[in-house]
C-alpha cells in the first residue's frame, strides 16, 4: 500500500521556506563577517540572494537547477520588466562574480569593505524579495 507523502507543501510553503533560507544564509554571512571570514561570508551572502531569487521563481511554479539559469530568468522576468530595479540586477551579477572568485580563485583575497557591501546588497534584496512575495501571496506583513 502506498503511503501518503507528508512532505508535500503548498506553493506558499515553498516561497516562505526559501525566504527563510535566504534570511538564515544572511545571518550566517554576518556571523562569518564578524569572525573576519570574508570569503565564507561572501558565499553565504550570495546564497542568501540566490534563495530569495528562488522564492520569487516559486511564485510561478518555476525552478532552476543551475544558478546561471535562475539568475538569467530572474533578470529577464523581473529586472528587464522593472518589477525589480535594474541597479539590483547589476548588484546581483556582481555578487555572483564575487562569490565565484571567493569560492574558486586560489589567490582571491576578499576585502572587508567588499564583503560588507555584499552583505548590504543581500539584505536589501531579501527585503525587496520578501515584500514582493508577500504582496503576491496576499500575506499581510506586520
Amino acid at each position: 500500500m502506498e503511503q501518503p507523502n507528508d512532505n508535500i507543501g503548498t506553493k506558499n510553503d515553498l516561497v516562505l521556506y526559501r525566504l527563510q533560507s535566504a534570511k538564515s544564509d544572511l545571518k550566517s554571512a554576518r556571523i562569518l563577517f564578524t569572525a573576519k571570514e570574508y570569503k565564507a561570508a561572501n558565499n553565504r551572502s550570495y546564497y542568501a540572494i540566490f534563495h530569495a531569487i528562488n522564492a520569487i521563481h516559486a511564485l510561478n511554479g518555476k525552478s532552476y537547477k543551475r544558478h546561471k539559469d535562475a539568475i538569467a530568468n530572474f533578470n529577464k522576468d523581473y529586472v528587464k520588466t522593472e518589477i525589480f530595479p535594474r541597479t539590483m540586477g547589476r548588484k546581483i551579477g556582481e555578487a555572483e562574480e564575487i562569490r565565484h572568485a571567493s569560492d574558486y580563485d586560489d589567490f582571491f583575497i576578499a576585502s572587508k569593505a567588499e564583503t560588507e557591501r555584499l552583505i548590504k546588497v543581500a539584505d536589501e534584496f531579501i527585503s525587496l524579495a520578501q515584500n514582493y512575495c508577500m504582496k503576491q501571496l496576499k500575506i499581510d506583513q506586520e
